[in-house]
């Protein structure tokens, strides 16, 4: 059984990267990618996520125009099986993404615990 993600495990920032006015990179598309990475498939990557087989195959088609060469490559079923993979692109592409949100992460490690610390408790 494929665990299921909600969001970017761990992370107390949710980094979006805009490449430009119109293409941009967040964690649902990292946690996609890295997904189909997991899963050798863009359905099964996409259901991690509780995401459609449709919605899953339009962000693929996305981050595959985004680029000059696509993240992502799929073979279509049949007697061979079909199956997704990250491309070399792909792979570093989501290696990029995770370490700015690493660095994001550590450069802002004692602001967001100062701000948990100064955060109220509610009663109810």
């Amino acid at each position: 059984m494929v665990k299921k993600l909600t969001k970017t495990p761990g992370s107390a920032l949710r980094l979006r990267v805009h490449l430009d006015a119109e293409a941009f990179l967040g964690p649902g598309k990292a946690d996609l990618l890295e997904g189909i990475a997991a899963t050798g498939s863009i359905a099964a990557g996409g259901r991690r996520l509780g995401m459609s087989y449709k919605r899953a195959w339009l962000l693929v088609e996305t981050l595959n125009g985004y680029f000059a060469e696509p993240l992502v490559t799929a073979a279509t079923g049949g007697k061979a099986g079909g199956g997704a993979q990250l491309t070399r692109l792909g792979q570093e592409v989501l290696a990029r993404y995770r370490a700015m949100l690493a660095a994001s992460e550590a450069a802002c490690a004692k602001d967001i615990a100062a701000l948990r610390k100064l955060r109220a408790k509610k009663t109810r």
